[in-house]
């Protein structure tokens, strides 16, 4: 299928590309504007005591836990500390709030609704924490707790000791039901609050320089958002050689070794690479490990065929050739570290030969700062993500795939497309790769994503980090 691909896009590279392949509906989706920033009640005097927050996963799954810890400060009329970042075996980073986001501009543009300081005071850091009760874990709270579970069963803990911390905090606060401004704040938080770090800001304004392959670009809300003053300095800088901007497209490619281990499904490597996958998951995912053993879980052909495994390298670029996106095409690829090597992304240059990825773009120097720094260097491929002319994800599932799509609708007034594949449809679709012509492989892909294109308000229980077309987040115009 892939050869079919190839010659499909050699042939049809001055072929005009669909109509609405770079578009969102555009009626519809400029009508929600942003308004998380607006809020009507005082400061949080935080009275009850102080919460100290762990945060464990990687920078998006740290991201959402600092959300969920400045609702609970608000909820709970608490102190919040600024929140640390758990060290992952998986991820490999030591990297902390202040190296990330901008801890200034978190502290005072959150003022008006909660108080934050830098540490505990000096009488409770010396505090047994563990032998007082104060530490509250993942296995503590359900998954998505409702504000009643945290009134019932921490703040009493707050009240007695003072502080409590959460470790190891993950997704444990509810989308619904949760007070409007409550929700709001979690809003204000995600898309206001959390600015990244200068140094971040100002290599993402060169990585995006580059993607559009130009000096000056006039931005946007988005860019000034995610890169700062950065973006204007760059123009400022150029300004005498103008370029009309190259629009590109940015392609997450969620197929990490960790998510495709986690996935439990088949990927064609056969015995080496079960055995590969079986013992990454015994030393990163011992739970899942044990559960396989005790528990009679679907087949890897189930598990695909109810579109639960992730898309491929190859399976994207098929899904993107089929879609229209010609050959000329410039496609950034987010989350380059792919399950099975370079030469796997390598090889997806024979179709798209303006592929790139970050460390393309970047040299070695210019990326240095960031060695060792998966948040750090995550943040950057979030930057070209969210900036991108359109965006496909490949996994509805990953947690960056979610924040960049909510980030493009709120911050991108209607126009900044977004590809939401149906893995189930195109599951099925790719099962029959091998006996269908081109033709027929391209009318249902395109079909099966045209059905996912349409705007929405968010589904009740949702995220609204990810939905944000709500009256907690987005103001409608009409």
């Amino acid at each position: 299928m892939l050869a079919l691909a190839a010659h499909a896009l050699a042939e049809g590279q001055n072929k005009p590309e669909p109509k609405d392949l770079w578009l969102e509906p555009f009626i519809p989706a400029s009508s929600w504007k942003p308004c998380a920033d607006q809020h009507n009640w005082e400061p949080n005097e935080g009275k009850n005591g102080y919460i100290l927050v762990t945060a464990n996963g990687g920078m998006n799954q740290q991201r959402v836990a600092v959300c969920n810890a400045v609702v609970l400060a608000r909820l709970l009329n608490a102190t919040l500390v600024v929140p640390k970042f758990l060290y992952s075996s998986v991820w490999k980073d030591v990297s902390q709030f202040s190296d990330i986001y901008q801890e200034e501009h978190f502290i005072n543009y959150l003022s008006p609704d909660i108080r934050i300081v830098e540490e505990l005071p000096k009488e409770l850091q010396s505090l047994d924490l563990e032998s007082i009760g104060s530490i509250v874990t993942d296995e503590d709270i359900r998954k998505e707790a409702k504000p009643s579970f945290y009134l019932k069963n921490v703040l009493p803990i707050l009240l007695k000791n003072g502080v409590v911390h959460f470790l190891g905090f993950g997704n444990r606060l509810a989308f619904d039901p949760i007070p409007f401004q409550l929700q709001r704040l979690r809003c204000r938080c995600n898309f206001h609050a959390l600015q990244f770090a200068p140094k971040i800001q100002e290599t993402g304004a060169l990585l995006l320089q580059r993607l559009r392959q130009h000096e000056g670009h006039p931005g946007g809300p988005l860019d000034h958002y995610l890169v700062g003053s950065y973006a204007e300095a760059f123009k400022r800088q150029n300004q005498s050689h103008p370029k009309k901007a190259s629009r590109y497209l940015a392609l997450h490619l969620r197929y990490e070794i960790d998510m495709v281990a986690h996935s439990l499904c088949e990927f064609g490597g056969g015995e080496e690479e079960r055995k590969e996958l079986e013992a990454y998951r015994e030393i990163h995912f011992p739970a899942l490990t044990l559960l396989k053993k005790t528990t009679k879980l679907p087949s890897p052909q189930e598990l695909r065929s109810e579109g639960l495994c992730p898309l491929t390298p190859e399976e994207s670029i098929l899904m993107l050739a089929a879609l229209g996106f010609n050959r000329k095409t410039r496609i950034f690829v987010a989350g380059s570290q792919i399950y099975g090597g370079r030469s796997r992304l390598i090889a997806l240059t024979n179709l798209y030969p303006k592929l790139v990825t970050k460390e393309n773009l970047l040299s070695t120097t210019e990326l240095e700062p960031f060695a060792n720094f998966s948040s750090q260097l995550a943040a950057l491929d979030y930057i070209g993500c969210a900036a991108a002319d359109a965006f496909a994800m490949t996994d509805s599932g990953s947690q960056l795939s979610s924040l960049v799509s909510g980030f493009r609708i709120y911050y991108g007034g209607g126009k900044m497309a977004t590809i939401r594949p149906n893995k189930r449809r195109l599951a099925s679709i790719f099962t029959k790769n091998s006996t269908i012509e081109w033709r027929i492989f391209e009318q249902r892909v395109r079909k099966a994503v045209r059905q996912t294109k349409h705007v929405q308000t968010r589904p009740k229980g949702r995220s609204v980090y990810r939905y944000p077309r709500c009256k907690e987040c987005m103001c409608r115009t009409e």
